[in-house]
């Protein structure tokens, strides 16, 4: 399982209250005793510090199921820019400010940036941070991990078929987090589709033809927290192939073959009362996402902020606490782990969420 944070400065552990609530849901009563931190690089940015892959392992005593949960904290490659932004954060402007407005200031000045810095110079080494990340989850196992250190992961050779092949594969992502994983992906699709251009054997750069067919194989659920695609596809450019699902997708398609995965399930979670997060609409896979990712999309619409009356207003939900809290939700953590409408659904789930299922 992959965790890939969306806005605002974030520093390696920030999954912990999340993680420690999933390990119990999921009866994992044992971890690893320490984490491993990998500095991530990439062969195409040399010298680039890509942030940290922090890796942690989980398993049950019971049935022995094991779930190794890798936390992408890739904060560092934009905290530079954001800088620029400290004079605004200091005392010198902080005490002119009521304490409501200074707290809503410094959180746009440290969340605000990350979409624009994206759409800049920055945005390759963030896709490079990610792919390196997904990399590495798909390689090894626990105990081939590197502890600690600057590495990087040098592509999917033939070692990785059977970890591919046998391994489930999940991804959570936060609000920008989610368009970076999209592109990310939408950019290992481009890579797959012409390998002899990337590969570089003489620096162990090697994608080999059973590897691609072992992912292409695969369904990849991602768990899209506070989901905000609509509003970051404003003003980009179309996936490079759209609009082809059939032809991808479908086992009698022609292209079935040129396909990255078998499915991407994209569920959603949108606050209604979160300002930043929307649903994704009707028809927005065929026209906005890459045919060979071959997604589905599913919508959950959840109150993860208490509607309270504040300010003499009544029926108000602090939209803060919409953005941010899905992952300490216990709803969002069951649905995650359990799913719904299936017989093992969590019994908090019955209880407190309705289920429609949609028929093409």
């Amino acid at each position: 399982m992959l965790f890939v944070h969306g806005v605002g400065d974030h520093i390696p552990g920030y999954t912990t209250e999340f993680l420690e609530k999933l390990a119990k849901e999921l009866h994992l009563n044992a971890r690893s005793e320490n984490q491993k931190n990998i500095e991530l690089s990439a062969p195409l940015l040399p010298g680039k510090k890509l942030g940290n892959l922090r890796i942690t392992h989980l398993l049950s005593e019971e049935n022995g199921k094991e779930l190794t949960f890798y936390e992408l904290t890739w904060s560092e490659i934009t905290r530079q820019e954001k800088a620029l932004l400290d004079f605004d954060n200091s005392g010198e402007y902080e005490f002119r400010r009521a304490k409501v407005n200074d707290m809503l200031k410094k959180f746009s000045n440290d969340t605000g940036p990350d979409p624009i810095i994206y759409l800049g110079k920055s945005r390759e080494a963030i896709l490079a941070s990610f792919g390196q990340s997904f990399c590495w989850m798909a390689t090894g196992d626990w105990e081939d991990l590197p502890s600690s250190g600057e590495h990087v992961c040098w592509g999917l050779d033939d070692s990785a078929i059977s970890h591919i092949a046998n391994d489930d594969y999940v991804v959570i992502s936060h609000s920008l987090g989610s368009r970076i994983v999209i592109d990310g992906w939408q950019r290992i699709a481009h890579l797959l589709a012409d390998t002899a251009k990337y590969e570089d054997p003489s620096r162990g750069v090697v994608i080999t033809d059973k590897t691609i067919e072992a992912l292409r194989n695969k369904r990849i659920p991602m768990f899209m927290l506070s989901n905000q695609l609509p509003m970051l596809q404003l003003g980009r450019e179309l996936p490079e192939v759209a609009g082809q699902y059939a032809s991808y997708c479908d086992p009698k398609g022609t292209h079935y073959n040129k396909r990255m995965v078998s499915e991407t399930s994209l569920i959603a979670f949108s606050d209604p009362n979160d300002l930043l997060s929307y649903a994704i609409p009707p028809g927005y896979s065929d026209k906005y996402l890459d045919s060979r990712l071959c997604a589905s999309i599913t919508n959950v619409n959840i109150n993860v902020a208490k509607v309270m009356d504040a300010f003499g207003i009544t029926d108000l939900a602090n939209p803060l606490d919409a953005h941010v809290g899905y992952d300490q939700d216990d709803r969002v953590i069951a649905l995650i782990a359990h799913g719904i409408g299936n017989p093992q659904t969590s019994p908090l789930i019955k209880q407190r969420c309705e289920f429609t299922k949609t028929v093409k």
